[in-house]
């Protein structure tokens, strides 16, 4: 776990490259994003840059030598919005966290507060511009004219003043987005009404009604269910990042430390030292990773597998911070600190992957690029065609027209399409102990129809286990074993220590023995409180007192793909013991969900044939590639992928590491090595396999929600665009109200970024 993300910034940055993070205010669309970008890519010495619009967050590849943080902000306020740099540390890094959540609140709480005197002005504009329907005299009543002026100004002048302040910024560095199209559409409007209101005359010159020439009920509406969806979507997003603010709640803050001499104080969590002796107390958070010297205890480990059964912990085991100590107390010497923390290393993974683009996105930015200026020549035309060749009044069609137009083309959902679900899918993994290191990982996932497991390790627990024992003597089993446990101390074959640690579990006193043999190839002999005990293979069992062994009996143990050690003491038979790396107990269900979700399953194995089929049938394995070498496991997945098949490589070791990077998607182990962890493009925490299955599910319906919402942004404007400019009329006989048009594309975005947020509660489980 300690590479996760070490190995990932190295592989992301050249030595000359650094990544800093910069929190982006103002931003309110993809046009918006792009206009970031630009500028942050403008700066010397910048490699690249992404931003992304639900987190309001800028990550920058750059070189320190040529490239000053300072520039860094002043090219982003030159484009009209506001940056912020990240500090590196990690609990600088979460104080601003917390921060930027407050920042937000302060903005929710300011667009609520502006939303409230637009909604109460605009009602009322909206109940006196229809009042002449109702109440007969009052259509030309000067009085009425002027107080929806003093309705609708403080809704344009204050209410709507954030996106005139947006659109001026943009306009200086000769950009626009979103709020260019609110402004311009909202100002024609009340411009309209003004000179309408005072100047009477000049309507009146040119065959035109100045009552019927008043739009402020539109411009108040349009501004009032503008604020309305920005306050709902603010308010939504503000939870997008819960996930990283709910990591960082999990450390610990102080940590109890015990100092030479004996004395403990408690400190800050950032003052301790690796080698520091830590004493967490039952109920407490372990402060930091760390080796138990000390002490037995059960702890809850659900913040890194989402298992919410406690793991039993003794000395010797490692913790990991931010898991919490039920029962005991106990004494750990804390081995990682800081940034090396497996937290603090989830945490920047996490931040990592909500940070990055889908390959979709890339398509969106392009279309965002150009989407704005493309939404003013399209309103142009429709206000031009109406003009021309509408019915009268002619004007009031095409200013309506004009408006609708511009209001309704707002990319908003566009832009949150895709990062929110994202963010909110990449958290909702981590918290179940799936770490998805980018969007590029998500897409691929959503795409595999093969699944390839490595054996040892990734469905096995990775080291031979007792299964069977036979005793063939009258002195019991734990005595038998105490013996041949006794016989094999001095060994240092794998096998030896399994039957170690099956009687240390077992609690047997051993007894050193008084002499000891090693046979290459064959067993040990060693003397135990005085008998002589022969341990190994068959022939070594038939040369000192196990003449007549049946092959029936080996021959089950060895197709199960187990191995057979064969104990005599003084020239007789004393038991026969089964060995085996046995499945993880998950590894069986993990699999048939595989097939239940359609996908094909292969074992690629370096055991032995027997030994790789009897695994394979235990699971329901669909296809077996066994005595491959490490070098091959890649070639078999390039073979597969000729075939036309996306693959995903599942395994934990160092041997594992070239098929995990060949493959489609790599799926690292968490218990495994460094180097497999770091060419994974996904990695299972815990170990638990059935994270295979919950990664896939997760990505399919994280892929699906993107879709979801790219469909309707795209379909909102493709068709609403030509509706709101008139093009249906002939048919429908009917233009599309701006204040519809205001509402339609409020509602856009809420919805964009309620369907991404319903991934928080979705279903990864069977």
């Amino acid at each position: 776990m300690t590479a996760i993300v070490r190995d990932q910034a190295t592989a992301a940055t050249t030595p000359e490259t650094a990544k800093r993070d910069l929190a982006i205010t103002g931003m309110t669309c993809a046009s918006c994003v792009v206009s970031v970008e630009s500028a942050l890519k403008s700066v010397p010495g910048v490699a690249s840059a992404e931003v992304n619009l639900a987190n309001e967050r800028a990550t920058v590849r750059l070189d320190p030598a040529h490239a000053e943080l300072g520039a860094l902000v002043k090219a982003v306020e030159r484009a009209g919005y506001g940056a912020l740099v990240i500090p590196e540390g990690d609990a600088a890094r979460a104080a601003a966290v917390e921060d930027e959540r407050a920042l937000r609140l302060r903005y929710v709480a300011s667009l609520q507060r502006r939303l409230i005197v637009a909604g109460i002005l605009g009602a009322a504009t909206m109940v006196l511009s229809m009042a002449p329907h109702f109440i007969a005299g009052i259509e030309h009543s000067d009085w009425r004219v002027y107080l929806l002026f003093l309705l609708a100004t403080p809704v344009q002048l204050w209410a709507a003043a954030p996106f005139y302040r947006a659109a001026w910024n943009a306009a200086r560095h000769g950009t626009s987005n979103m709020n260019t199209l609110i402004v311009v559409g909202t100002t024609a409007a009340y411009g309209l009404s003004v000179a309408a209101t005072f100047f009477p005359a000049l309507f009146v010159a040119n065959g035109l009604e100045p009552h019927a020439s008043l739009y402020y009920e539109t411009s108040t509406a349009i501004i009032a269910l503008v604020l309305a969806g920005r306050f709902i979507e603010a308010r939504a997003r503000a939870h997008t990042g819960d996930a990283i603010r709910a990591l960082l709640a999990l450390g610990a803050k102080t940590a109890r430390v015990r100092r030479p001499g004996g004395v403990e104080e408690d400190v800050a969590i950032e003052a301790l030292r690796v080698g520091d002796v830590v004493l967490v107390r039952p109920g407490e958070t372990i402060a930091t990773d760390g080796l138990v010297l000390a002490g037995a205890s059960a702890v809850n480990e659900s913040m890194l597998t989402g298992e919410s059964v406690p793991v039993e912990k003794n000395a010797g085991d490692e913790v990991t911070g931010g898991t919490l100590n039920t029962t005991g107390a106990l004494r750990i010497r804390a081995t990682r600190v800081g940034q090396d923390t497996t937290l603090a290393q989830i945490v920047r993974l996490v931040e990592d992957a909500q940070a990055s683009k889908a390959p979709i996105q890339r398509l969106v930015d392009q279309i965002a690029a150009v989407f704005v200026p493309v939404v003013f020549l399209i309103a142009g035309l429709a206000f031009a065609a109406w003009t021309l060749f509408g019915p009268e009044p002619r004007i009031s069609y095409a200013i309506t027209a004009f408006i609708a137009v511009l209001i309704i083309a707002c990319p908003c959902a566009l832009g949150l399409a895709t990062p929110t679900a994202i963010m909110v899918g990449t958290g909702r993994g981590a918290s179940r102990g799936i770490l998805i290191k980018s969007a590029l990982a998500l897409e691929a996932a959503q795409r595999i129809d093969t699944v390839a497991f490595d054996k040892t390790g990734t469905l096995t627990v990775g080291r031979p286990e007792i299964t069977d024992v036979l005793v063939c003597a009258d002195w019991g089993e734990d005595e038998t074993l105490r013996l041949i446990a006794s016989a094999e101390m001095r060994s240092e074959h794998p096998l030896a220590g399994a039957i170690l640690e099956a009687a240390r579990q077992k609690g047997l006193a051993l007894s050193e023995p008084t002499r000891f043999e090693y046979f290459p190839g064959q067993g040990v002999h060693a003397v135990v409180d005085g008998h002589d005990v022969y341990v190994g293979n068959r022939g070594l069992a038939v040369a000192h007192g196990f003449a007549d062994i049946g092959d029936g009996l080996l021959g089950h143990h060895e197709a199960a793909g187990k191995t057979p050690l064969i104990a005599t003491a003084d020239g007789k038979p004393l038991a026969i013991l089964a060995l085996a790396d046995v499945p993880r107990a998950a590894a069986k269900d993990a699999i048939a969900e595989l097939r239940e979700m359609g996908l094909r399953t292969l074992l690629v194995s370096g055991d032995t044939r027997r030994t790789a089929e009897a695994i394979a049938r235990t699971l329901g394995i669909d296809d077996v590639r066994a005595e491959v070498k490490p070098d091959a496991k890649a070639a078999i997945v390039a073979e597969l992928q000729r075939e036309g098949r996306k693959v995903a490589m599942v395994g934990d070791g160092v041997n594992d590491a070239p098929a995990l990077a060949q493959a489609d998607l790599g799926i690292a182990i968490g218990s495994g090595t460094d180097v497999a962890i770091a060419s994974a493009g996904i990695v299972l925490v815990g170990g638990d396999p059935r994270g295979v299955p919950r990664a896939l599910r997760l990505a399919r319906k994280t892929v699906g929600t993107i879709r979801t919402n790219l469909f309707w942004a795209f379909f909102y404007n493709v068709a609403l665009i030509p509706l709101a400019g008139g093009a249906f009329y002939p048919f429908l006989r009917v233009l599309l109200s701006p204040v519809f048009a205001a509402g339609a594309m409020a509602i856009s975005s809420v919805t964009v970024v309620t369907n991404s947020l319903r991934l928080r509660g979705a279903s990864i489980d069977r």
